[in-house]
């Protein structure tokens, strides 16, 4: 949904998080278009920068959380944002209108993954799971694990994996299509966050 709120421009020399491939416009670049003239309080620097980005930057960042271009593009024709809450609420709006193809499509970009710390008896178990279930539903388990202490991750995952495999076909669809966009959600605020990036560390794109 577009931001209707004004907001002020990025400090001039500030660059957006680390890793998604916008940087801040210099002092005196044109506000994009589309925007409102900035007022008000400050943007976070990488929501600054995310806002001000080219849309081919700001689409090739948003990938990186939701493998849907069309989710990206919708996210990113939207901008300028006030607030880091205003592009989350555009990103569930947006991953609510997905079909079932677009979910299966961001699904296949999903890999298992292996908690830290994890022995060589749990990752055994844990790829025996995973294998289990994509057999079941032909693509990879996903769960968001974000707010779970990592000494819990494996057992939590494990635990849900078991619970879901004994789930019908169409229901798991609706159950993995809302752990992508709680996944989304976390890896946008990291993404956007003022300070450095926090690293991707599950599957393939991260928690």
């Amino acid at each position: 949904m577009p931001a209707s709120a004004p907001h002020a421009a990025p400090a001039a020399g500030t660059e957006g998080a680390a890793g998604t491939g916008v940087a801040a416009p210099p002092a005196g670049a044109a506000v994009p278009t589309g925007a409102a003239v900035p007022t008000g309080a400050a943007v976070p620097a990488g929501l600054a920068a995310f806002n001000a980005a080219p849309a081919a930057d700001a689409e090739r960042a948003l990938l990186g959380c939701l493998d849907d271009r069309h989710w990206a593009r919708r996210l990113a024709a939207h901008r300028p944002y006030p607030d880091l809450d205003a592009l989350l609420a555009a990103a569930d709006e947006a991953s609510y209108d997905l079909a079932p193809g677009a979910v299966a499509g961001a699904l296949s970009d999903e890999a298992a993954a292996l908690p830290p710390g994890a022995g060589p008896a749990e990752r055994t178990a844990l790829r025996a799971a995973h294998a289990a279930y994509e057999s079941r539903f032909g693509h990879a388990f996903v769960l968001c694990l974000d707010g779970c202490p990592e000494g819990e991750r494996l057992d939590r995952t494990l635990a849900a994996i078991r619970a879901r495999l004994g789930g019908e076909p169409d229901e798991e669809r609706l159950v993995a299509a809302d752990e992508l966009r709680r996944l989304a959600r976390g890896r946008l605020t990291r993404l956007l966050a003022s300070g450095p990036a926090t690293p991707r560390a599950n599957g393939r794109k991260g928690a």
